[in-house]
């Protein structure tokens, strides 16, 4: 049988096997497993919420895939981001990320990572989780736009729940934290879901999300 030769939508992409994906995750096989198995997916657990704020401040000026070739070095360099951990970490530890290849080597960001530990701690002796705090911000139904394409989400590079929680983090004394960074937090761990109209990951995310249970705050 013929392959079928029907243009994709503006974003799209389609591999050998004519599976049609976002077009930004086409670079390499471990961009197209991140696409397939992660992002957009909901996420309730502790150490991965942390995680991916940390990364998303790394990659501020950089590109994500960037960071994500690196990651598994950051879990080394940044003791799995278990928080508690993080949030002990003192001079000798920044001396040591900061000779570390395998990072991104930015003082400015190794500082936050370390503040931010320390704020997650506190965050959970009031809502029980981070998981809980994050998960009160998503946004409801009628606040999101009725088709996710190409164009609508170039032309969103933050929201209104990504800005409230940006600025309740701020206030919380948190740092590289902004709008547009927590926007891509939100894309990432499922608590919206912007993979493209035809894509194939759009409604196995969608599924995750229906099975889904939030933390609540205890």
């Amino acid at each position: 049988m013929p392959a079928d030769t029907t243009p994709l939508p503006s974003g799209l992409f389609a591999d050998d096997s004519h599976t049609a994906r976002c077009a930004w995750c086409q670079a390499t096989p471990l961009y197209r497993n991140y696409h397939d198995s992660e992002w957009g997916f909901p996420v309730a657990d502790e150490r991965r919420l942390f995680e991916k704020i940390c990364l998303e401040g790394f990659q501020a000026g950089l590109s994500w895939l960037t960071i994500l070739n690196k990651r598994e070095n950051f879990r080394s360099a940044f003791a799995n981001f278990e928080a508690e951990q993080v949030a002990c970490f003192d001079q000798h530890d920044v001396k040591r990320l900061l000779a570390d290849a395998g990072i991104v080597r930015h003082a400015g960001k190794i500082a936050s990572t370390i503040n931010n530990a320390q704020r997650v701690i506190e965050l959970r002796r009031e809502f029980g989780s981070l998981g809980a705090f994050v998960w009160q911000m998503e946004p409801k139904a009628a606040e999101r736009p009725k088709h996710i394409t190409n164009e609508v989400v170039k032309a969103m590079p933050s929201s209104p729940a990504s800005a409230a929680l940006s600025k309740d983090l701020k206030k919380r004394g948190w740092s590289f934290v902004g709008p547009t960074t927590m926007y891509a937090f939100m894309q990432a761990m499922g608590l919206v879901n912007d993979h493209f109209e035809g894509c194939a990951s759009r409604k196995a995310a969608l599924a995750a999300r229906a099975a889904f249970k939030p933390p609540t705050i205890s």
